[in-house]
């Protein structure tokens, strides 16, 4: 039987404010990506003020996610998208299209009314290996 194994790296910032959760977990060949938002590893201040800004950072971020558990983002095979303000859907879509190649995931988007750090945008993800 599969068993569950914790994903951690130091090059995507860790749980917000330490909170009990981890980056990713590993479960036979999926991958778990907790939401990410735009925080820079370096600062830990969010990437910019714009959504095209924080995207390019949450997917960055997922990426060093996926590599640490042996996997990429050519291997996503499911996405949602939390979204502060829907009418951010065409910057978010074109910043995500550039990092999901040409065989994208199936996909979520979901406006919602508040996401942690003031951050505009958070996506979470599962993944093969």
């Amino acid at each position: 039987m599969a068993e569950k194994d914790v994903i951690s790296t130091d090059r995507a910032p860790g749980p917000f404010q330490g909170a009990p959760y981890n980056q990713a977990i590993r479960f036979g060949d999926l991958v778990f990506v907790a939401g990410q938002v735009g925080i820079m590893l370096e600062s830990g201040e969010l990437a910019g003020s714009t959504v095209e800004e924080q995207t390019e950072q949450v997917l960055q971020n997922m990426s060093a996610i996926l590599e640490a558990a042996g996997s990429s983002m050519d291997k996503l095979v499911k996405t949602t998208v939390f979204l502060l303000d829907l009418a951010d859907f065409a910057g978010m879509n074109e910043v995500y299209a550039r990092h999901v190649g040409d065989h994208p995931p199936a996909r979520s988007t979901i406006g919602i009314s508040q996401l942690p750090s003031g951050a505009r945008v958070e996506i979470e993800a599962v993944a093969h290996t």
